[in-house]
């Protein structure tokens, strides 16, 4: 490939998966502004609407967790492909259900749509070299992220209003209120159209050397050796505390403004809690370019990781997280909104570099199984985002604030984990030792296999 059909590839596949990811964040995110509606519909409690809320959630780290070694086998243009056509289809499905079981079922499956962020990390990667894979991952996660969320919270609201109506959602059709079906229908068409889009457009990597070599390294084997290192262990348990703390805030902040301040306009505690999924997505791109900027220029940031520069960054930015999340309690407890808005953005932003910086790491470590490593690392991450708000709301806490601290401190010893792997001894192996599964082991799997 020449340089000019390289630089034209490199673009055409990085605005492809941005734009997939943002679709397929946008059908994910769609139901939580239609609860309303639903609810009417289907005579729904709270309770059941928590179940199809929680089980949207659930399906998606297990979902990421096996579509990350099937894109580094197939490619990303097939499983983003598929992925998309699968997760539309079942979005339409939804959209004309008139029974609370055939609706639950198929949003689970639309929800999979979530594990488009994984397909999109293994195909920016595919097509980015090492010195600029920070700054393209930042781009695609950070751009795709944030106009997911202004997408599903504030346009899908906005276009399907409860007075909504069409030639196929007309005020006869099955629903109180059609918006929400709507919404449904014509993100679920968009979704099969765009997947056409993205297997006759998209190409899976930047040369068939770099397919083939992705392609080689996937077997059970291989993935449990690779789930077990050191440095997928550490990004996983790094990406807990920064983006399952992103989603758990997300869920959290509006709840937290209105309750602990006594903020009762619900649009003003939204308008607030935005402040920090504005910091969260839109800033994370700055994440990953400054991990190529003290990667390429040798930047020491922390000189006891001597040489290791991507390293003392993530590290430096999990410390931020850590020590914001005090700080969102020592706000609250002065009693000023204002102050804990401040913080709730700081701890955004502090989200926002590390998750960059995280993501600027996984394809780096792990150049031919980058796919596998964003599903492991992915998928675990989300588990944060059940986890944290259980101590955000816990009964026995004397109020609201200290929950912050109780998180803050959760992260104390997957700090620790990071310094340790960070050591210029332990990272100049984190990809190849690791914990359970050793390389014997793995050796002898593979020679039996070929045999």
């Amino acid at each position: 490939m020449n340089p000019t059909d390289l630089l034209y590839g490199k673009y055409r596949n990085l605005l492809l998966a941005t734009a997939m990811f943002n679709l397929g964040f946008v059908i994910w995110f769609s139901f939580a502004p239609f609860t309303g509606g639903i609810a009417d519909e289907f005579g729904l409690s709270v309770a059941q609407l928590g179940i199809v809320a929680s089980a949207a959630i659930i399906a998606v780290p297990l979902g990421r967790i096996l579509i990350g070694p099937l894109t580094d086998r197939f490619g990303a243009d097939v499983t983003g492909g598929v992925t998309l056509v699968v997760v539309g289809a079942f979005s339409v499905i939804s959209a004309f259900a008139v029974t609370y079981e055939v609706f639950t079922a198929s949003r689970i499956v639309a929800s999979l749509a979530g594990i488009t962020f994984v397909i999109g990390i293994q195909h920016v990667a595919e097509w980015f070299d090492e010195e600029n894979l920070g700054t393209a991952e930042g781009i695609f996660a950070g751009v795709g992220n944030a106009g997911a969320g202004l997408g599903a919270y504030f346009t899908l609201p906005r276009i399907f209003t409860e007075e909504y109506v069409d030639p196929v959602f007309g005020p006869e059709f099955l629903a109180t209120s059609s918006s929400w079906r709507a919404a449904f229908f014509y993100t679920g068409v968009l979704a099969i159209l765009f997947g056409v889009i993205y297997y006759g457009f998209g190409g899976a990597a930047r040369s068939e050397a770099k397919r083939e070599a992705t392609k080689a390294g996937i077997s059970w084997s291989q993935w449990t050796f690779i789930a077990t290192r050191y440095g997928a262990v550490v990004l996983s348990v790094a990406y807990v505390m920064t983006f399952g703390l992103e989603l758990a805030m997300n869920g959290w902040l509006g709840t937290y403004y209105r309750e602990a301040f006594g903020q009762g306009d619900v649009v003003i505690a939204a308008t607030f809690a935005a402040t920090f999924s504005i910091a969260a997505g839109l800033l994370r791109p700055i994440g990953g370019y400054v991990s190529d900027v003290v990667a390429r220029n040798e930047i020491e940031l922390l000189p006891f990781f001597e040489g290791e520069y991507r390293n003392q960054w993530t590290f430096t930015t999990l410390v931020f997280v850590m020590l914001s999340m005090f700080g969102m309690t020592l706000a609250g407890l002065t009693g000023n909104i204002y102050a804990a808005v401040v913080t709730g953005f700081l701890v955004g932003t502090g989200c926002a570099f590390s998750e960059g910086a995280i993501f600027a790491q996984v394809p780096a470590m792990f150049p031919n199984n980058s796919g596998s490593v964003a599903g492991i690392v992915g998928g675990i991450g989300t588990v944060g985002g059940v986890v944290y708000p259980l101590a955000f709301s816990a009964a026995f806490l004397p109020n609201l604030h200290v929950g912050y601290a109780v998180v803050a401190a959760s992260m104390i010893p997957m700090i620790a984990l990071a310094a340790w792997v960070f050591q210029p001894r332990i990272s100049a192996v984190a990809n190849t030792n690791g914990f359970l599964v050793s390389e014997a082991s793995r050796s002898e799997t593979v020679t039996a296999t070929d045999d």
